[in-house]
């Protein structure tokens, strides 16, 4: 099958790499030299099994039926299959995701090759996936959620927790097929980093169901995070010890010992923008939790930014604005949030960001790039996720990492 994959990000990358294995790939990127990388075997994301394939299908130990392309309606027009998964950022604004890019693919496909299957990777509104068909007069267009973690999304396509499609009825046989193929270069794998998963649970679903399956599940997970934030601060405040307390409660079979890390707040690419866009689709339901998740996610920067003003430092280092160890994505990362705070208060901060390049700045700070300037210079160091090189200055950091993970 011939398959065009919109955006070359963790879900479209991810994707393309997949389904690569079995299928004949054309990954669509508006960016030439990030083609180019992909062309050339090289991932220009931090991934490391798609770091592994890719370099395996340089090297002939693979066969990847991959491309990557700028011309979008080429690839477009020999596919069968057209899966869209590019940015749906939250437009502060209008109160709602930003999907403009979804409909430009959407129209250009149709435009280009009317028959081709869509289907949406994108986060979505719910609702939306019903919208667009009734907008172009089509059914041929699917919503499948992703539910992939940075710098781990190949490995969570490979060993998918499960898969969800939503589709009309009269679409079932189509969302039955894109299921298999997903399930096939989960269990098929060319390379066998671990065992293959036997089981791969799937819902089909309708297209509205499935969006809010996805919404929900990660309002789900901000809500266990700011629950623990929350008992951190608490911890904090009355002079307890909150990882004696945390293990205490997860304990319990019902809580589970996962996903229980203290932070400065969820941030990234997908938790801030789902949570205000499940919120803005509550409008005409009651609610008390969801919009008190928001607010939590607020008020644990207020109170991180206040330790450290505290502590009256001159300087501020902050150490990696990433989300997470392993990452070299920080969009919308928690320490930003609170570097907006300090910022606020007066505070001269200094960044060490090694995925910074040759930037000077960034945000309007110093970017220092080397790393004992940078630890001499600071006064207090925030770091959202401990890291061994800052031992030796270990009297400066600020980190509520308590388990040195995640």
């Amino acid at each position: 099958m011939n398959i065009a994959i919109a955006g070359a990000g963790y879900v479209g990358l991810s994707l393309a790499v997949l389904l690569a294995q079995h299928e004949r790939v054309s990954c669509v990127t508006t960016t030439a030299s990030k083609a180019e990388k992909i062309n050339a075997g090289i991932s220009p994301i931090r991934d490391r099994e798609i770091e592994v394939f890719l370099s395996a299908g340089r090297e002939g130990r693979i066969r990847l039926d991959l491309r990557a392309t700028t011309d979008a309606e080429r690839a477009y027009r020999e596919a069968e299959l057209v899966i869209i998964a590019v940015p749906t950022n939250y437009d502060e604004q209008r109160g709602c995701f930003d999907t403009s890019v979804v409909e430009q693919v959407i129209e250009t496909v149709l435009r280009v090759n009317p028959g081709a299957l869509m289907v949406i990777k994108s986060t979505i509104p719910m609702g939306y996936t019903e919208l667009v068909q009734e907008k172009y007069g089509t059914e041929n267009i699917l919503f499948s959620p992703e539910f992939l973690r940075e710098s781990r999304a190949l490995y969570d396509n490979l060993h998918p927790s499960r898969i969800i499609v939503g589709a009309k009825p009269a679409r079932r046989q189509a969302a039955e097929a894109f299921a298999g193929l997903l399930i096939r270069a989960a269990r098929e794998p060319l390379l066998a980093l671990e065992p293959a998963p036997e089981e791969i649970p799937t819902v089909f679903a309708a297209p509205t169901e499935a969006e809010a399956i996805k919404l929900f599940a990660n309002a789900y997970l901000a809500v266990r995070v700011s629950f623990f934030n929350e008992l951190d601060t608490y911890a904090q405040l009355k002079g307890l010890d909150a990882g004696r307390i945390i293990r205490g409660v997860c304990l319990d079979p019902r809580i589970g010992e996962h996903y229980n890390n203290p932070s400065f707040g969820y941030g990234g690419y997908c938790l801030p923008k789902d949570t205000v866009q499940l919120l803005a689709n509550y409008k005409d339901v009651p609610q008390n939790l969801i919009g008190a998740v928001v607010q939590s996610n607020a008020t644990r920067k207020d109170f991180i930014a206040s330790t450290v003003l505290s502590r009256n430092p001159r300087a501020v280092g902050i150490y990696r604005l990433t989300m997470k160890s392993g990452s070299d994505n920080f969009r919308t990362s928690a320490i930003q949030g609170v570097m907006e705070r300090l910022k606020a208060a007066g505070v001269t901060m200094l960044i060490y960001e090694p995925s910074l390049g040759g930037q000077d700045s960034f945000s309007g700070c110093e970017v220092i790039k080397d790393l004992d300037a940078f630890k001499e210079r600071s006064d207090v160091i925030l770091a959202n996720r401990w890291d061994p090189c800052l031992e030796d200055v270990s009297h400066k950091v600020y980190t509520r990492d308590l388990y040195f993970r995640d």
